[in-house]
């Protein structure tokens, strides 16, 4: 037999309603922020599969590491770490772009489509960097 509560309301106090998201313009932190750790995510499966990558073992998943580190540190609240993932976005860019180019030259196979995935994310990475500190530069100051 169970215990059944019909006198007594326990969601009172609690909101019918969740919180507003709080928007900053031009802040693309979280959207930077998921493209990095699947990135990182691709890089690691590359590596394991043999891909031809522009990195070796070890330099993917170092790679990987750091791309996830700044993830997990992008928040609107410290600028730097946007221009960091900026750089990120800028080195992953050229890295995978150039190998993607070299490889479709090569002919297609299983390392282009690892590696177009990769330097088409990273140049998404970069919009979206450029975009936030764009927005972090022309924010009016308090």
């Amino acid at each position: 037999m169970g215990v059944y509560y019909t006198d007594m309301a326990f969601d009172t106090d609690i909101p019918s309603h969740a919180p507003p998201v709080r928007e900053i313009p031009h802040y693309h932190g979280d959207a930077l922020r998921a493209i990095f750790v699947v990135e990182a995510a691709i890089l690691i499966v590359g590596a394991a599969m043999v891909v031809s990558l522009p990195l070796s073992t070890a330099g993917a998943v170092l790679a990987a590491i750091v791309l996830v580190v700044a993830a997990g540190v992008t928040n609107p609240a410290q600028e730097w770490i946007h221009y960091v993932n900026g750089v990120l976005a800028v080195l992953g860019t050229f890295t995978f772009g150039v190998r993607a180019v070299d490889t479709y030259r090569a002919g297609i196979d299983l390392s282009f489509v690892f590696v177009l995935a990769l330097a088409l994310m990273s140049l998404v990475a970069l919009y979206l960097a450029t975009r936030t500190i764009r927005g972090m530069i022309l924010r009016p100051q308090y």
